[in-house]
C-alpha cells in the first residue's frame, strides 16, 4: 500500500488537550463540534472489565484519585473526576458521541504495562453496535494485543505502535498483516507505507511531514496543525 497521500490526515491527540483535559467528554465534542478530522485516545478495563478511556495505567496523574484502573470498579472509578470536573469516559460512551459522525477514530489499547484478560474481545465486540462513517483504526505498543485482536477479527484495521527507530517497518507490517505502523518519528520515507507519527506538536517538524504527505499525525492541538496542513498542502507551499 502506497505510503503517499492525498492529504495527511490530523488526529486530535487524546482530544485537544492543548485546551481542555485530556480524554474528556469536552474536549472530545469540541473536536466533533469543530471540525477535527480524527480523533486518538486510550482504552483501559476496569476490575469489572468495562472500558474506559485514559492514557495511564493509573488515574494520578489526570484526575482527584490514586491508583491503577485495573483495581477500580467502574462504580468507584466514576467518582473521581478529570481536572475539567467530569467523570472518567466510558469507551461506550465515547463511541456514542462518534457513532455516525465524520471523523476518523484511532484507538488504542493501552496494555503494553497492564495486559487487561479479554480487552481485545470486549472492545471490538462493543464496537460492532455502531455506526462510524469509517473503520476504527486500532493501535497498540503490544504485539500481542495486535494478534489477539486478529484472532477475534482479522477484518479489522491494525497498527503497530513503537518508539524504536524500526529499519525494516515494511516488512515488519506484511509479515504480521498490519495495515500500517504509527512511530514516535518519521521512519524511512522511501518505504511505501502507511505511517501516523506521534505526537506532533512542532511546527517545522509538522511542515516536513506535511510536504511528504504522510498518512497521518497525532497532534495536542489539531486546530493549529489542520491550518498548517492545509497551507502546506492545498496552497503547495513545499
Amino acid at each position: 500500500m502506497n505510503g503517499v497521500q492525498a492529504k495527511t490526515v490530523v488526529f486530535g491527540h487524546r482530544g485537544y488537550p492543548a485546551k481542555f483535559a485530556e480524554n474528556s467528554f469536552e474536549g472530545f465534542r469540541y473536536a466533533i463540534e469543530n471540525g477535527a478530522e480524527g480523533v486518538e485516545f486510550d482504552v483501559h478495563l476496569t476490575k469489572d472489565g468495562v472500558p474506559v478511556v485514559m492514557h495511564d495505567e493509573r488515574v494520578d496523574r489526570t484526575t482527584d484519585g490514586t491508583g491503577y484502573i485495573k483495581d477500580f470498579t467502574l462504580k468507584a472509578l466514576q467518582r473521581l473526576h478529570l481536572t475539567n470536573g467530569e467523570p472518567i469516559p466510558e469507551l461506550e460512551e465515547v463511541f456514542k458521541l462518534l457513532n455516525e459522525r465524520d471523523i476518523m477514530i484511532n484507538l488504542e489499547f493501552k496494555t503494553s504495562i497492564v495486559h487487561y484478560q479479554g480487552i481485545e474481545k470486549i472492545v471490538l465486540k462493543l464496537a460492532e453496535r455502531y455506526n462510524f462513517v469509517y473503520p476504527i483504526i486500532y493501535s497498540s505498543f503490544d504485539y500481542v494485543t495486535l494478534k489477539n485482536c486478529q484472532e477475534v477479527d482479522a477484518s479489522q484495521i491494525y497498527c503497530y505502535l513503537t518508539d524504536a527507530d524500526i529499519t525494516n517497518s515494511a516488512k515488519l507490517i506484511k509479515d504480521n498483516d498490519f495495515a500500517g505502523i504509527h512511530p514516535g518519528k518519521l521512519l524511512n520515507a522511501q518505504e511505501e507505507i502507511i505511517q501516523r507519527v506521534w505526537t506532533v506538536d512542532d511546527p517545522q517538524t509538522a511542515k516536513k511531514y506535511f510536504q511528504q504527505r504522510i498518512a497521518g499525525i497525532f497532534t495536542n492541538d489539531f486546530p493549529l496543525m489542520t491550518q498548517l496542513r492545509n497551507e502546506v498542502q492545498e496552497q503547495g507551499k513545499f
